[in-house]
């Protein structure tokens, strides 16, 4: 057995000697404080914003729970749009004309006072993504990853030549980022805020500035709502949510599915899923140096021209994070723009660094290609 395999098949037994946990319940171990916090941010997730307490002037949800409402606040089927533009090696965010993330709505005073149903697409921009809900489940696990874990896996100049590369994707100020589609964000908090700024428009105490119409100034008197619009307290809350929300626990395989997880590692799918992952120290006991089923090596891989779409920081309209394999069982959707309804879609459509596992996978037996999507969906 290789070294791989038995830290896969340790690391699993391990996490199957605790009590399941559900989708949508918090950390086993928080204390009672942590708990009701836990609680509280539920609230505020839940909340529904109105353009009196906040919400626009544009906007692509009323709330948190619009887009992550199923199961429990983890993940959501909504779909909104992305744009940047690359010019090699330069990634441009297009901040001057309003950012990457395109607000699909506004607010009835903003319609009247401009005329316009969404947020104008910017006309410098060299693609358009689509991007699905992210899934949130166990991303306080995620963030406490320690940068080294990240480095050790790194091999950007693919010394080993498996043709498998991942590197670390730097934020502006250079810290290692692992949050996002493209693994731009460094820190839960700070994913957790912005998205109050780009999904909602909602001003906070970190963030107290509307965000621009197509990089121009809001009209006058189209923002009821005194910024900031909501209190750091509430943030705080939210986020806490977040953080302590777990990861469901992985369904027991049967045979099918056992056999398919000695496939996952044989394929190649574990060089970058890594099957489990180790926080560092966190006041929070329930979150610190806890290993946990994490599947991904928060890199970026390029999986190919056919996946590629926008840029942001140093990754290339190619270049993605390996997408943490938690909850596929309750997913229609794969992949970072919903394209694929299937496991076996999900699979076929890497390129790039991924094509030697699609390939392995594509040579697989028809039983043994179905033992594999068995494992994935106890997952």
């Amino acid at each position: 057995m290789t070294r791989l395999r038995v830290v896969v098949v340790l690391g699993l037994v391990a996490l199957g000697c605790q009590k399941p946990v559900k989708p949508g319940d918090p950390l086993p171990g928080l204390a009672r404080a942590e708990r009701d916090r836990f609680d509280r941010g539920k609230v505020v997730f839940d909340s529904v914003f109105t353009p009196e307490t906040g919400l626009g002037p544009l906007f692509n949800a009323t709330g948190c729970g619009e887009c992550h409402e199923n199961p429990a606040g983890g993940r959501g089927d909504e779909v909104e749009v992305h744009a940047t533009a690359f010019h090699a090696p330069v990634c441009d965010p297009l901040a001057q004309e309003g950012g990457p993330v395109i607000q699909q709505h506004t607010t009835p005073a903003l319609k009247q006072a401009l005329g316009i149903d969404q947020e104008p697409f910017p006309p410098s921009a060299t693609a358009r993504a689509m991007r699905t809900s992210p899934v949130i489940f166990g991303r306080g696990l995620l963030d406490l990853v320690p940068d080294s874990v990240l480095l050790a896996y790194a091999d950007p100049g693919d010394r080993n030549h498996d043709g498998v590369k991942g590197r670390p994707n730097r934020f502006l100020d250079g810290r290692i980022g692992r949050f996002g589609r493209k693994a731009f964000v460094p820190t839960l908090r700070e994913f957790n805020a912005g998205a109050f700024a780009a999904e909602m428009s909602v001003t906070t105490p970190e963030q107290p500035t509307e965000e621009s119409i197509g990089g121009k100034p809001i009209p006058t008197g189209v923002d009821p709502a005194a910024d900031p619009e909501i209190t750091q307290e509430a943030l705080d809350l939210a986020d806490d949510f977040v953080r302590f929300l777990a990861p469901p626990t992985p369904l027991k395989p049967g045979k099918d599915g056992r056999r398919g997880r000695e496939l996952f590692s044989q394929t190649g799918c574990a060089t970058c899923h890594i099957p489990t992952l180790r926080t560092g120290y966190s006041p929070v006991p329930a979150l610190s140096n806890r290993q946990f089923a994490a599947y991904t090596d928060l890199l970026l891989h390029d999986m190919g021209a056919d996946l590629a779409d926008i840029c942001l920081g140093l990754a290339t309209p190619a270049d993605f994070r390996t997408e943490p394999l938690l909850d596929l069982r309750g997913a229609e959707h794969f992949l970072h723009d919903g394209r694929a309804t299937t496991l076996e879609q999900a699979v076929e459509l890497h390129g790039g660094e991924g094509s030697g596992a699609r390939d392995r996978f594509r040579a697989l037996s028809a039983a043994d290609r179905a033992a594999l999507v068995a494992f994935l969906k106890s997952l």
